[in-house]
């Protein structure tokens, strides 16, 4: 298992503390391709438990080639920050990291549900996460955070840059024809082209890619999960 980089241990952190350690954290993104060969990637997603004081996360490991499923870990943490639209990651991430840390096989490159540099501060979870494990990640979303686009064609693979303040932030991506697309953008060692490619590459037949697609199944299998 490769090692974490430095992660903070205190996470009971103020909204203010949290936006200047995204500000800090956010230097260390690196928007390029800085990967080798993908043979495994991990889906991440993130649901509640007893009314949101238990987050519960999930991380599933697939074959990239085959997309089959090799690995399935939850984790359960107590619930220490509020939901604060742009502050998530720090809501989530406690239960993420625990969950990682539980996987047998390290994965070469994260998708999260959830976004990456599409975001106020250019920091989403998917950032956030890639930046402390030292991975590649790339942020999936089903909705816009923010920022401005032209509709995709109804073509599969189809996609249109999200602008915000004159800077491409994301991909808007179609993923199925008649299918609303989602949002793509970059957490961390991958370049905006190569985090489509990477996403196209894990879908099948549904809108979302098989690794946030199966990561959401799992989290919210609350009772099967509970003593996970």
């Amino acid at each position: 298992m490769s090692a974490l980089l430095a992660i903070e241990d205190d996470w009971d952190l103020t909204p203010a503390q949290a936006i200047d350690l995204q500000n800090r954290l956010r230097q260390q993104v690196i928007a390029r391709d800085d990967f080798g060969k993908i043979r495994h990637v991990a889906g991440v997603d993130v649901g509640f438990e007893d009314d949101g004081s238990i987050t519960r996360a999930a991380v599933v490991i697939l074959d990239y080639r085959r997309l089959e499923l090799l690995d399935v870990v939850i984790a359960r943490e107590e619930t220490r920050f509020p939901y604060i639209p742009g502050l998530l990651s720090f809501r989530e991430l406690p239960a993420v990291l625990a969950a990682v840390k539980k996987l047998k096989q390290q994965p070469d490159i994260y998708l999260c549900d959830g976004q990456g540099y599409a975001h106020p501060r250019r920091f989403g979870i998917a950032c956030h996460l890639g930046v402390l494990t030292n991975t590649p990640a790339i942020g999936v979303g089903k909705t816009r955070l923010l920022g401005k686009y032209r509709i995709p064609a109804d073509r599969k693979g189809d996609w249109q840059p999200l602008i915000h303040e004159q800077e491409t932030i994301g991909a808007v991506l179609r993923t199925r024809i008649h299918v609303k697309p989602i949002f793509v953008s970059i957490g961390h060692r991958i370049s905006l082209a190569s985090a489509v490619a990477t996403v196209m590459k894990c879908v099948t037949r549904y809108k979302l890619p098989e690794t946030t697609r199966l990561a959401h199944h799992y989290a919210s299998r609350e009772k099967e999960f509970q003593s996970g």
